[in-house]
């Protein structure tokens, strides 16, 4: 009896904790940001001025948690819809060049902006298709992933230098981290496309082959192709 308790009480938490730390999280990170950006807000503007003079509530002790939340919010929008008109554009240059005068303060920035653009960008480019490529010598294939064709003046160099007028640019993950690898520039005759995903493609990869996709039964190998002689 004290066996099952035990088990269901650890099921339990196991189930409530995530929950509960979301949760707690959550709010937390709420109350950090009204906290902030709250005392920034003029003081007539704030909820229990606002309630005081529309209302007539007078001495009205109020803490709406998420109030400075909207506000960033909103304040983030608007400096976005300003930066991407032309006097917006001007004055982030005009900063920029300010910025890049200063030795320490430019190194800081510089890779502040980094960061945010990498994780913030909004870029619908991915990469298109699975594939197969020799590599790193012949007869040894890797899975890749094709992202675009070959352009500008790696496009320019490749044909003055060799007889291939279409070449692809392909990432190469390594096993079992997939975020590092190889960029190839490689024919597109030498490419072999994949019916599979990228999703499948990336599980193939992550879990050093083990994990194959099958579109009928996930849970099962893929289906056996025929080979080139049938």
């Amino acid at each position: 009896m004290l066996s099952g308790l035990r088990n269901s009480f650890l099921t339990g938490l196991v189930v409530i904790a995530p929950i509960g730390l979301t949760i707690w999280l959550i709010w937390t990170v709420i109350g950090w940001i009204d906290g902030v950006v709250l005392p920034l807000v003029p003081g007539p503007y704030r909820p229990d001025r606002l309630l005081e003079t529309l209302l007539g509530w007078e001495n009205t002790p109020i803490n709406i948690r998420g109030v400075g939340v909207v506000v960033f919010l909103l304040f983030t929008i608007i400096v976005g819809w300003m930066a991407k008109g032309l006097i917006g554009r001007s004055l982030i240059r005009w900063g920029e060049g300010i910025v890049d005068r200063m030795p320490v303060v430019r190194s800081v920035y510089n890779g502040l902006k980094q960061i945010a653009e990498t994780v913030f960008a909004q870029s619908e480019t991915n990469f298109d298709k699975a594939c197969l490529v020799e590599y790193p010598r012949r007869g040894i294939w890797a899975i890749a992933f094709i992202s675009t064709s070959a352009k500008g003046e790696i496009k320019k160099r490749i044909r003055e230098g060799a007889d291939h007028t279409d070449m692809v640019s392909v990432f190469l993950p390594t096993t079992p981290n997939p975020t590092s690898g190889f960029l190839l520039f490689v024919p597109r005759s030498d490419v072999i496309e994949l019916d599979m995903g990228v999703e499948d493609a990336a599980k193939l990869v992550i879990s050093a082959g083990l994990v194959y996709p099958n579109s009928k039964n996930p849970a099962e190998p893929p289906e056996k192709l025929p080979d080139a002689a049938e």
